[in-house]
This record gives C-alpha cells, sequence and structure tokens, in this order.
C-alpha cells in the first residue's frame, strides 16, 4: 500500500475515533446533567404537596439544578463544598448574625440538627459574614447553639450564586438537597424549621 494511502487511512480512523468519542462525552454530560431532572420529575409529587403552614413559603423548582459545587469554608478551617457531603440529604441556610430573621431561626435549625441529623440527613448552614468569625461564633454561643458548626464564606460567592440563580435575593435563604447536591426547593425568608410542618417535609425529603 502506498505511504499517502496509509496516512489517508490512518486521518480518518482518527476522525471517526475523535467523533465517536464525542458522542460518548456529549452522552455522558447529558447524563450528569439530567440526573437532576430525573428528581425534579418527584419533587411535585412527594414535596410540593407538603409545602404548608410553617414551611408554606417553601418552592419547588420546574427544573432542578446541581448545587453541589457551592464552595466554603467548614468548621475546621478547612475548604469544602456541597458535594464532600455527598450521601445525604441536606438543609443549606446561608446566613448572618446582622440579619434578625436569620437570628430568630437559628435555634429551630439546631434543634432540627438535633432530632433529625445524622447518616442520611444534616443541616448545613453558612455563615456570610466578611470579617473575622468571632462575631458569627460569640452570637452561637450567646443563643446555646450545640448541634451546628460554624462553616463559612467570608467571599459571600455563595450567596452571590444563589442570587444569580434565582433562588433568594435576600437572608436567610435556605436550600433543600438531595444526596448528590441537586435542588428539591428552597425558602426565602425565615421558617420554624423545627415544626412538624417542616420536619414532615425533611422526612419525605430523605425517603421516610
Amino acid at each position: 500500500m502506498k505511504r499517502n494511502q496509509t496516512l489517508g487511512i490512518v486521518a480518518a480512523i482518527g476522525i471517526i475515533s475523535v467523533a465517536v468519542y464525542g458522542i460518548v462525552a456529549r452522552q455522558g454530560n447529558v447524563e450528569a446533567e439530567d440526573s437532576c431532572a430525573i428528581n425534579a420529575q418527584l419533587i411535585e409529587r412527594e414535596l410540593a404537596p407538603l409545602a404548608t403552614g410553617e414551611v408554606a413559603a417553601f418552592q419547588t423548582p420546574r427544573e432542578a439544578q446541581d448545587l453541589s459545587g457551592l464552595a466554603f469554608v467548614n468548621s475546621d478551617g478547612a475548604p469544602t463544598s456541597i458535594g464532600d457531603f455527598s450521601g445525604k440529604v441536606l438543609l443549606v441556610n446561608v446566613w448572618a448574625p446582622w440579619c434578625a430573621p436569620c437570628r430568630r431561626e437559628m435555634p429551630a435549625l439546631d434543634r432540627l440538627q438535633a432530632e433529625l441529623g445524622g447518616d442520611a440527613f444534616e443541616v448545613v448552614p453558612i455563615n456570610i459574614d466578611t470579617g473575622s468569625a468571632d462575631k458569627p461564633q460569640a452570637f452561637l454561643e450567646s443563643i446555646g447553639v450545640k448541634n451546628l458548626p460554624l462553616h463559612r464564606d467570608p467571599t459571600t460567592d455563595v450567596f452571590q450564586d444563589i442570587r444569580k440563580r434565582g433562588l433568594g435575593i435576600g437572608l436567610p435563604v435556605t436550600l433543600l438537597l438531595d444526596r448528590s447536591g441537586c435542588q428539591l426547593g428552597h425558602m426565602a425568608g425565615p421558617a420554624e424549621w423545627d415544626s412538624d410542618d417542616a420536619k414532615a417535609l425533611i422526612k419525605a425529603a430523605v425517603g421516610e
């Protein structure tokens, strides 16, 4: 076989290989993107009817968003993200001590974690004060919080990302996420998170 013909065949094989790889890669990406959409099909049937009473303002999404990439600093001072909590249903609460509604609902979140927190569920509060940890830590101690860690995002990027996604314009904002970090719903504003209404919502998300 002539050299030019050989090179032509090799080039054709390369093009076909790239095309096939591209199709497989796109299918993989679609599957990853659709993983949240699959949850969205269940949200209206299982969670939306429970948005009543103390959690009547809870909103379920038309299309669930993947929030596993939200990054912050954990209570040990190490960089972390929602994805690091994979395997648990999460109630992510973004707060600050200068936010009066945040201050009022924090004890309820602490009681919720004490009652339902464990291998299947966790409350993940993220403080967005831009200063040191002293003020939020002092606040938590002053109200007797015992079950919630002080996770922080002094850059406020978490809150800005949430705002860009249309999930809240002020504090507090609370996100209910499934075990892979996909959005199940959100609450803009405070709630009595240890109420029977809220616990029914959480338990439905966990699958109890």
